[in-house]
C-alpha cells in the first residue's frame, strides 16, 4: 500500500477546508499537534531538558502547545522564540500568552543570532526541538534562522522537528544549504512529498505522523481534488 503523502498546497487545503468548511478551531488543531508531540516525545524518552526552538508562526505555535504540556506533566523545558513578542499573532499568539501565564522559561532573540546565549541552553539539553518552519516555507531560511539552525546542528543533541526539518522542502524534499539534521519527525495528518525522496531521510530522521483531528473524509476529499462545500 502506497504510503499518504501530501503536497504544501494540499497541507493548505486541509488546514483551511477544516477551519473554514468543517468548523474545527485552528486553536483546536494547534492542541492536538502541541499534545501529540508531546506525547511521542515522552514515548521517545525524556532524561533532561527540553530546548524548544520556535519562530513567529504555527510551527512556533505547535512549540508553545508542547512546551505547555511538557511542564504540565513535570519535564523541565525551555523556550527560545526567534520574533518579536509583538509579531506572534493569530493562533500561535494566543498559545505564547497561555504559555507566559504558565510561567515557563522563555528567552526573546528577536531577530538577533546570539551564539553564545544559544550556547548557554543547548549546552545541558537532552532534547532539541526544531519549531522554527512549517511546510509553507520556501528557499533559503534567512537571516538568524540559518545561523539558529547551524548551531543546533552543531550540538550533539538529538533533535525532534515539528512537522518537518526546517530548511527542506515540504514538495521536493530539497534541502537549503542550511537544513535541520533531525533524529525524528513528527509531522501532522500524513507525511509530505518531500520526505520519500531519496536523500531526505538524512535530514527527516525517522518520520511519525500523528494525528491532530483531522476527519479522514477531509483528506480524502482533498487527496480527490473535490471543491468544498461552503
Amino acid at each position: 500500500m502506497e504510503p499518504l503523502l501530501l503536497t504544501r498546497q494540499q497541507v493548505r487545503q486541509v488546514d483551511r477546508r477544516a477551519i473554514q468548511v468543517w468548523g474545527v478551531s485552528g486553536l483546536v488543531l494547534m492542541e492536538n499537534a502541541g499534545r501529540g508531540c508531546a506525547d511521542r516525545l515522552e514515548q521517545l524518552g525524556i532524561r533532561g531538558p527540553v530546548v524548544i526552538c520556535c519562530g513567529k508562526g504555527n510551527n512556533g505555535g505547535d512549540g508553545f502547545v508542547l512546551a505547555r504540556h511538557l511542564d504540565l506533566r513535570g519535564h523541565r523545558v525551555r523556550v527560545l522564540v526567534w520574533a518579536e513578542e509583538e509579531e506572534l499573532t493569530g493562533d500561535a499568539g494566543c498559545n505564547f500568552r497561555i504559555l507566559r501565564r504558565c510561567a515557563v522559561p522563555i528567552e526573546i532573540f528577536g531577530a538577533k543570532h546570539d551564539q553564545a546565549r544559544l550556547q548557554s541552553h543547548l549546552r545541558d539539553a537532552a532534547w532539541i526541538v526544531d519549531a522554527l518552519l512549517g511546510t509553507g516555507a520556501v528557499g533559503e531560511p534567512r537571516s538568524p534562522i540559518d545561523q539558529v539552525i547551524a548551531q543546533i546542528n552543531s550540538a550533539a543533541v538529538p533533535i525532534v522537528a515539528i512537522d518537518l526539518p526546517s530548511g527542506l522542502d515540504c514538495d521536493t524534499g530539497r534541502p537549503a544549504s542550511c537544513t535541520v539534521r533531525a533524529a525524528h519527525t513528527f509531522t501532522f495528518v500524513a507525511a509530505k512529498r518531500g520526505f520519500v525522496v531519496p536523500g531526505a531521510e538524512q535530514f527527516t530522521g525517522q518520520v511519525h505522523v500523528l494525528d491532530i483531528g483531522v476527519p479522514r473524509r477531509l483528506i480524502d476529499e482533498v487527496l480527490a481534488g473535490e471543491p468544498s462545500e461552503c
